[in-house]
């Protein structure tokens, strides 16, 4: 096999086969180049924007619930439950963290600010609670954080009145769309961990290699470099089942001739990556080919369109616009272009702003999206090329350099 040297890697200079289970393990080491962890004045200063955020608002208090925006302010990076665990953020003070007091020592481990705990026990209402705090600091209305259950919904309502709750993805989104230089860094990581995982995956293909086997690996392949849980998510596609955007259930078994898509990602530190490469086992034909090269074109039209002051649905257009001259769509019509061009990554794989027709959020420096207009050829393939950007000064820049050709996936 003629191998290539690749910064600190090894990979087959024809990219797609050649490389044996053994030889891919052997080059998955725990990465070297660790972006820091986001130190405490970055928490604050989150806070802080949040509180201009929520006076801009006309609101008196901020609630967030378990989850990704839980983890973004305090650093808790619980999940959520039926147990109410929660930040209350007032325009003064020190936020309020609710939670079941027989958490307060895992709690303690993982907060990164200072709180005043409002702790409540198993028998007790802990909408009661926020209610109380409220009160406590003379706040009368609550922005509510926009992934919030109904039963966290209702449950405040109870208390409050539905008159004193509005929606905080304002605020929320206000505060997470534009990342900062030690995000960027932790994206990049992720990125850079995925990219070489799909690498090596490519590396892999053979004859009748099952999209399990592939799945399995990928996974391992995450964890080996220290990803926060192996995958995030994977998609493994072969032929047909490529043009669902989404894959179909069961395993394929490759063959010649055909189509592969791999869509997957990992998370550092709580931000995550998302790339997809397709490429062809084999030779592609006339129409592979043609189709391959048009989603390219289309990637690179919206990359180019990205510049601060552009609206997101102007980046989607750019995309639409290659398909439409060659035949494809128009608008969601199929063969063509499904879905929006792309979504805003972060510490949720999918989060504001998104690339979508209508969408007249203005882009600025720091937003960080994926572009990915994949083409779909119903009943015979699909396309997406997916890499990530984030909105510089003067244009965009890429976490991950796109693919150069059908059958040559890395750059």
């Amino acid at each position: 096999m003629d191998d290539r040297r690749c910064g600190r890697f090894t990979v087959s200079a024809s990219q797609i086969g050649g490389l044996t289970q053994q030889h891919a393990l052997a080059q998955l080491t725990p990465w070297s180049h660790h972006a820091p962890p986001i130190q405490s004045d970055e928490y604050q200063q989150r806070l802080e924007k949040a509180r201009r955020l929520l006076h801009a608002q006309g609101m008196d208090a901020l609630l967030i619930g378990a989850g990704t925006s839980l983890r973004y302010f305090t650093g808790v990076p619980w999940g959520a439950s039926e147990r109410l665990v929660a930040m209350l953020l007032t325009r003064t003070g020190d936020p309020v963290l609710i939670c079941p007091a027989f958490e307060e020592g895992s709690l303690d481990a993982v907060l990164k600010i200072p709180v005043e705990k409002m702790l409540w026990e198993e028998h007790e209402d802990p909408y009661a609670s926020v209610a109380h705090s409220m009160s406590a600091r003379r706040a009368r209305t609550l922005a509510l954080d926009p992934v919030a259950t109904f039963a966290i919904a209702s449950g405040l309502a109870g208390h409050l009145g539905t008159a004193s709750i509005a929606d905080a993805s304002a605020i929320v989104d206000g505060c997470r769309m534009c990342k900062s230089p030690a995000e960027l860094a932790l994206m990049q990581q992720a990125c850079d961990m995925t990219l070489h995982v799909h690498r090596l995956a490519a590396g892999l293909a053979r004859e009748g290699l099952g999209t399990d086997e592939l799945v399995r690996f990928i996974d391992t392949a995450h964890r080996a470099l220290g990803a926060d849980n192996g995958s995030t998510f994977c998609i493994v596609q072969y032929g047909h089942a490529t043009a669902f955007p989404h894959g179909i259930p069961g395993v394929q078994h490759l063959r010649d001739g055909e189509l592969v898509l791999i869509d997957t990602g990992c998370s550092v530190q709580g931000y995550q990556s998302d790339i997809t490469r397709t490429w062809i086992f084999g030779k592609p034909d006339a129409e592979q080919q043609r189709i391959w090269s048009l989603e390219q074109a289309a990637q690179q039209a919206a990359f180019v369109a990205v510049r601060p002051g552009a609206t997101c649905g102007s980046v989607d257009r750019a995309a639409r616009d290659v398909l439409e001259r060659a035949g494809l769509g128009p608008d969601y019509r199929l063969p063509g272009l499904p879905h929006r061009t792309g979504h805003g990554c972060g510490m949720s794989v999918h989060e504001a702003p998104y690339l979508v027709r209508g969408n007249t959020t203005a882009l600025a420096p720091g937003m960080c999206c994926s572009n990915e207009p994949m083409i779909v050829v119903p009943e015979r393939f699909g396309v997406r090329l997916e890499d990530h950007f984030h909105v510089t000064e003067d244009g965009a820049a890429w976490f991950t350099p796109p693919s150069p050709a059908i059958d040559q996936p890395f750059a």
